[in-house]
């Protein structure tokens, strides 16, 4: 008889929160000694027993700091750990999964609901697009392996982006997008002012590649005139 693989006596195994919705307006995460981000506030209710610590939006580290003071990117989260389930929810919204397999979601830190911890967030220059939803020069990234939540007014439709097929979206639609995606910027007549509801200056993203792009069926307020 030969002899007997041993196990090594030093094996860990990482604990992964898993989410799950309950319903389409409120994710549940089971967790066991593991750890998530969350929009602070979020929380409607848990079992079990639950830290809550607070922290920064807009990205770790100094890079991020600077990046809020600079550009007021106001997302302040907060950092669930323990075991058990949590509840969170956002002011009735629509709530979407997105897997992430070590590629890079780009999001609207007003659309951004939760994130396993182990996913890393940054933030990513937008120029005109952000200054035209109000959102600021800079938007907020996600990456890494995991699930992040997002949340939507009314339920998120997914757009495939191809190089045959590029997207043009209004600003106060977008949600989200993920993959190898450019954005440009087109100035002039918007959906609306097509049907004589607006005029002035207005804005349209235009994405050309390969990938995915999140967008809401209500448009939130915008600022670069009427889109």
């Amino acid at each position: 008889m030969g002899p007997v693989p041993s196990t090594p006596a030093t094996a860990t195994f990482r604990s992964v929160a898993m989410f799950r919705l309950q319903g389409s307006k409120v994710l549940a995460v089971d967790m066991t000694g593991d750890a998530v981000k969350a929009k602070n506030g979020s929380m409607v209710a848990y079992d079990g027993q639950m830290t809550f610590k607070k922290l920064s939006g807009g990205g770790e580290g100094i890079r991020g700091m600077v990046t809020r003071r600079l550009t007021g990117e106001q997302m302040t989260v907060m950092e669930v750990t323990g075991q058990g389930t949590c509840w969170f929810a956002d002011r009735a919204s629509e709530i979407n999964l997105v897997r992430l397999q070590g590629d890079k979601l780009y999001v609207e830190s007003s659309n951004l609901l939760a994130t396993e911890a182990g996913l890393r967030t940054g933030t990513s220059f937008t120029g005109l697009r952000g200054a035209t939803q109000g959102n600021g020069l800079f938007t907020t990234t996600v990456e890494g392996h995991g699930q992040a939540a997002l949340t939507s007014d009314g339920p998120a439709v997914v757009l495939r982006v191809s190089p045959q097929y590029p997207l043009t979206v209004d600003p106060g639609a977008y949600i989200a997008h993920q993959g190898n995606v450019r954005q440009s910027f087109q100035s002039g007549v918007t959906f609306r002012t097509l049907l004589g509801e607006g005029g002035g200056e207005a804005f349209q993203i235009r994405f050309e590649g390969d990938g995915l792009v999140y967008v809401q069926p209500s448009e939130r307020n915008t600022i670069a005139g009427d889109v």
